[in-house]
């Protein structure tokens, strides 16, 4: 009878001290911990020593008794204290770990030791620490590419601009004024508008992209009709170059659901880049060929070559480097932004785009399309 009122008044002692949160109130851990140890020891002391009491034993064993039951809590509030102390330093470690953290030292990480809930609550911070960081490179990326963009568009924008205003002055104050100079300074005109036009029209495509707001309006197509259109579009320009462009479409070649004008966009894009970076007297050739699960479509071109380092870079948006800044012999300057957007296409579609380039073979666009 007593041992049983002994524990329900120990227990809801500690319960009643356990619901108003009294550890919360202290500023150490380590301090929390001692107490409770104290008072582990204490009550378990104090309810064995009265417990003898109501035992008839001899003043000598009561004594004998005693003196074990201190010994024993001395043993155990030691043994309790290193076992307690080995968790205090590792929630220590944790704390450590998240002011470098909170400081800007995302690359912070803490050693695991253990399966227990300290463990567990480790593996939790390095994960959270591992995915602040992946964030952190790609906010500095999108702020990189966004000055970037800023730049390049600029230096794209002023470019056909100041052309055009100086082409207009000069036809305005008379300093030219026979027909063929005006001509000539017209059709220029025209082409910086048709480059400006162009790169406007890059950069929404490019906007859209990034902010996952491309609309696709998918229907059955026959592919072979988007690649002769588009061969169509820049036969004259190879034609200038004297490249001869070659099509391999294999026959009987099934309708797929795509969005017609996107993947002419795609053509376009690859074709005026290889007619571009095709010497004089090169070749081209675009072939289809089916697949298990779709078709594939690769354009190569004789002539030029991706140097290694440059290959990883070739569809991010405005990365032609500093060579091509200017206009090639024939005059023509790109805005940078072909081959992303291509490969925006294409990864919107759930295609993949790729390219190969060596000297031996030239270089090589492959995507398929599903």
């Amino acid at each position: 009878i007593y041992m049983g009122g002994s524990s329900t008044v120990t227990v809801g002692g500690v319960y009643i001290l356990y619901k108003r949160g009294w550890i919360g109130h202290l500023t150490s851990l380590r301090w929390a911990l001692l107490i409770i140890i104290l008072i582990t020891v204490v009550l378990v002391f104090a309810n064995v020593y009265f417990t003898l009491h109501l035992m008839y034993i001899s003043q000598h064993d009561m004594m004998l008794t005693t003196g074990l039951l201190v010994f024993a809590g001395i043993l155990a509030f030691i043994s309790a204290m290193l076992i307690a102390s080995s968790l205090i330093e590792r929630i220590h470690h944790l704390n450590q770990a998240s002011e470098k953290l909170a400081h800007g030292e995302l690359h912070t990480r803490v050693n695991i030791d253990g399966n227990d809930e300290i463990a567990q609550l480790a593996t939790m911070f390095n994960y959270m620490a591992k995915t602040l960081e992946e964030t952190h490179t790609q906010q500095q990326l999108l702020e990189q590419s966004r000055r970037d963009l800023i730049a390049w568009a600029s230096h794209d924008l002023r470019t056909p601009l100041a052309a055009i205003r100086a082409m207009n002055e000069a036809m305005l104050d008379g300093v030219v004024n026979d027909a063929e100079t005006i001509r000539r300074y017209r059709q220029q005109t025209h082409q910086e508008l048709q480059h400006l036009s162009q790169l406007i029209d890059d950069l929404f495509d490019i906007a859209q992209l990034d902010a996952g707001h491309l609309k696709l309006n998918r229907k059955p197509t026959a592919l072979p009709d988007l690649i002769t259109t588009a061969i169509t579009g820049v036969s004259a320009r190879a034609y200038q170059k004297n490249i001869v462009i070659h099509s391999d479409i294999a026959p009987n070649l099934p309708a797929i659901n795509i969005a017609p004008d996107k993947i002419q966009r795609v053509l376009y894009n690859l074709l005026d880049n290889a007619i571009q970076h095709t010497p004089a007297d090169g070749h081209i050739n675009v072939a289809v060929a089916q697949q298990k699960n779709g078709v594939a479509v690769t354009i190569h071109n004789t002539g030029s070559v991706i140097l290694s380092d440059d290959l990883p870079h070739i569809f991010e948006p405005f990365y032609r480097g500093e060579r091509s800044r200017s206009r090639n012999s024939s005059g023509y300057r790109g805005t940078g932004l072909g081959l992303a957007i291509a490969r925006g296409f294409i990864e919107a579609h759930g295609g993949i785009i790729e390219a190969t380039s060596s000297i031996e073979s030239g270089t090589t666009f492959t995507f398929t399309l599903m």
